[in-house]
């Protein structure tokens, strides 16, 4: 009896100490996230190679093409099974034909299959309206556009969520939710989107009418509490703004930082230690002020990928690293997306093949010349569109830089297919005509530059660029509003007070790109489509005068 009750004592007393021992710390989670930006509906790989600053010197590779993306995104998603994707805006809009033609359904469905799982709007996402980019998140055929949607097939929407955590109506609703928290491997992990707060100068008015673009860094830091409040273990902001780097394309480092995103960085809480970037088009990867900023450059030519260990414990990450991983033909392709792409090129190849017409190239011009062939190309298409309106031509074309989606071929001739003119001219802009005064035009020209906060003077967002006759000069080093030296129409100064007919897109119009004084005149005439008047331009053949419309004297010596 006594040695029962002296062995259920030492029992008692084992499972007393036992109970007395702490709970053994949750080991550090390793998760993966693999980053990509401006994919802009590039389903099919690059045609041309890019080259790039690799790990061990210059690269060049054909980079890109959804199902090449997909395959990369799956591999390294098998070495790290606790893996998210995500995007930085820009997904669609400025799309390549095979895409754009069908109102970016097929990109938004090749995403899904490659898993991606929360993204931030980008500007381009607004292209077509807040209508569509909602019909973009949630699926269906209704028409918003003059293009048939479903055209191909039923539309079933994103799988991914798309976050909008700047971007409010007049209530203070956001557009989209601000943040995602997801869990993955004992982790939670908290997400952050917001786009750029320019926006609104870089799409149309009527697109975001009734919404609000907030300061990123103030949205970033409001939403970052939030999520930590919520148990977030690591808050990661997925913003559409980005950086400048030299070279332009880099596996790792940020070489030359700079540009609008290094000040949002300055002001954000220190919640947040890594900013997946995007806007520029640029590739880069490195710490900056103890946080890690990364891009993957555009049209899915990269991914990035960044390792985390992080500890539940005390919500801390203990290492993060990131380099950006090229998405070439040694990947493979993921057979449910290249079978989508397939069904899309099957169906665009007779619009994106057909001949419109040809161009030739008059050379000449010398190293001051700012305008490229294909914006002489485009601005020209432009002014020969308002030739029959029943107000009379246009004396002069502008259009913004960032409308001009591509180069031309090398060379100094070549024929055009509609693919081509769909993929220079991808917006579907009204080209349309405004009377302005001569003092009004050179107000509208100064509106290009930005003074930098450390005085340096650029261009804001876009250049103008304008139509065969129409010529200017500008002086960076001069003071605000006397940059623009001189003004020429047909070899004579522009007269001030004399009244010009001037034919713009209807984006800057609406005082896209930060032109302003666009906004104070009325619209009096409509000439169609961009993409029509370039079409009509190209078939009987276009020659490009030599350049010689835009000079920068500020390189001069």
């Amino acid at each position: 009896m006594t040695m029962r009750l002296l062995s259920a004592s030492l029992a008692v007393l084992a499972l007393s100490a036992c109970a007395s021992l702490p709970e053994p710390a949750p080991a550090p989670v390793a998760v993966r996230i693999i980053a990509l930006n401006d994919f802009h509906g590039a389903l099919l790989p690059a045609t041309q190679e890019t080259r790039f600053a690799g790990q061990n010197g210059p690269q060049s590779a054909l980079l890109g093409g959804a199902a090449r993306l997909g395959a990369t995104i799956a591999r390294l998603r098998a070495e790290q099974p606790d893996s998210l994707v995500v995007a930085a805006g820009d997904l669609i809009g400025a799309s390549p034909v095979i895409s754009q033609q069908f109102l970016d359904e097929p990109a938004i469905a090749a995403l899904s299959l490659a898993g991606l799982d929360v993204a931030s709007v980008g500007n381009h996402e607004f292209d077509r309206g807040i209508a569509e980019l909602r019909r973009m998140q949630d699926g269906g055929c209704e028409a918003y556009t003059s293009r048939k949607p479903c055209a191909l097939e039923p539309f079933a929407g994103a799988s991914f969520r798309y976050l909008a955590g700047n971007i409010t109506d007049a209530d203070g609703a956001t557009l989209f939710p601000g943040t995602a928290l997801r869990e993955v491997g004992g982790a939670k992990i908290g997400f952050i989107g917001l786009t750029l707060k320019d926006t609104p100068q870089l799409v149309s008015s009527s697109a975001i009418a009734g919404y609000s673009f907030g300061d990123e860094a103030e949205a970033a830091n409001r939403l970052a509490a939030g999520l930590k409040a919520e148990g977030a273990d690591a808050v990661v902001l997925l913003i559409h703004e980005g950086a400048q780097v030299d070279p332009t394309l880099n596996v790792s480092g940020c070489p030359g930082l700079s540009g609008a995103i290094v000040p949002i960085l300055e002001r954000l809480d220190p919640a947040i230690g890594l900013v997946v970037s995007g806007h520029t088009h640029q590739a880069y990867s490195c710490k900056v002020g103890g946080r890690t900023l990364t891009s993957a450059g555009r049209y899915g030519g990269f991914v990035t990928q960044i390792d985390m260990a992080i500890d539940p414990a005390s919500d801390t990450v203990l290492s993060l690293s990131a380099h950006n991983v090229p998405v070439t033909q040694e990947a493979g392709e993921d057979p449910a997306i290249a079978a989508l792409v397939a069904r899309y090129v099957a169906a665009s190849e007779a619009i994106a093949e057909r001949p419109v017409g040809s161009w030739q190239l008059v050379e000449g011009g010398d190293e001051t010349c700012l305008d490229s062939p294909a914006d002489r190309l485009v601005a020209d298409a432009q002014l020969a569109a308002t030739r029959d309106l029943e107000g009379g031509p246009a004396d002069i074309a502008f259009l913004n830089s960032g409308g001009v989606r591509t180069d031309l071929p090398p060379g100094a001739s070549g024929t055009m297919t509609y693919g081509d003119a769909l993929a220079m001219q991808p917006f579907a802009n009204s080209v349309l005509v405004v009377e302005m005064p001569g003092s009004a035009i050179k107000a509208v020209l100064e509106e290009q530059f930005c003074e930098a906060a450390d005085g340096t003077v650029a261009t804001c967002h876009s250049a103008l660029l304008p139509s065969q006759g129409f010529a200017y000069s500008f002086d960076r080093s001069q003071p605000a509003g006397e940059r623009i030296v001189s003004v020429t129409l047909n070899g004579k100064p522009l007269d001030p007070a004399k009244t010009y007919r001037v034919a713009i897109n209807n984006f800057l119009a609406e005082g896209g790109d930060g032109f302003a004084t666009f906004t104070r005149f009325s619209v009096i005439d409509d000439a169609g489509i961009d993409v029509d008047a370039l079409e009509t331009w190209l078939a009987p053949g276009a020659s490009i005068p030599p350049c010689g419309r835009i000079r920068d004297l500020s390189r001069q010596p």
